[in-house]
């Protein structure tokens, strides 16, 4: 199955090197490219792409509010953040607005291959660097409502990488269950994505830090 991807940044000769490097691999098809945060939106809606891999720092609209207009009004596009920022501002605001990944624009190729892919998959892509910023920045809700034991077998298992795909087949249930199971974790821990919920899981501990990349 190929995953469909769109680029957006505003610099040509970045998106004329994500392209080349990406299409070596047969499994991805570059289906566009955005200048601005604006035109991803409206691409990303004609197009409609896997992932899309959003720089920050654009004209007309930035990448923090095209990523939340995306997830908003087209929650089955999964977008990463591939930026040379790492300000904590910059890493907690791409998460919060939705980013399932928050990749560096030093990434090599091949991570950044195994990356898309796996975002495509549903499972969180971090840079080491950014989840040690967003471990500083994660709050817990004041009064949290209670993880059933298999919500909490999910959110293990979401943490260690895996699609909703692979958590179906390793707890035998359905993959419409686990997204329900998702959902409803999502909604408990009071964040608006399955990194954030991720990270919540490391900070209480269900898995340590390092095991985030």
């Amino acid at each position: 199955m190929t995953i469909r991807i769109l680029i957006a940044d505003d610099h040509s000769v970045v998106r004329q090197g994500l392209r080349m490097f990406l299409e070596l691999d047969d499994e991805l098809d570059i289906v566009g490219e955005a200048t601005n945060g604006a035109e991803a939106v409206a691409l990303a809606k004609e197009l409609h792409p896997d992932v899309v891999l959003m720089d920050l720092l654009m004209p007309v609209m930035d990448g923090l509010t095209a990523i939340s207009t995306m997830r908003r009004e087209m929650p089955g596009v999964e977008v990463v953040a591939l930026t040379s920022v790492l300000e904590d501002a910059s890493v907690v605001g791409a998460i919060r607005a939705g980013a399932i990944g928050y990749l560096l624009k030093d990434t090599n190729a091949e991570e950044l291959r195994r990356s898309v892919k796996a975002a495509a998959a549903g499972q969180v892509q971090l840079a080491p660097e950014a989840a040690t910023r967003l471990m500083r920045e994660v709050r817990a809700p004041e009064a949290p409502e209670a993880l059933t034991d298999r919500e909490t077998d999910v959110l293990r298992l979401l943490a260690d990488g895996q699609s909703n795909k692979e958590i179906a087949r390793n707890l035998t249930i359905g993959e419409k269950t686990v997204k329900t199971h998702v959902s409803s974790i999502l909604s408990k821990l009071g964040v608006q994505s399955r990194t954030q919920a991720v990270l919540q899981a490391m900070r209480d501990g269900l898995i340590p830090p390092a095991e985030s990349a």
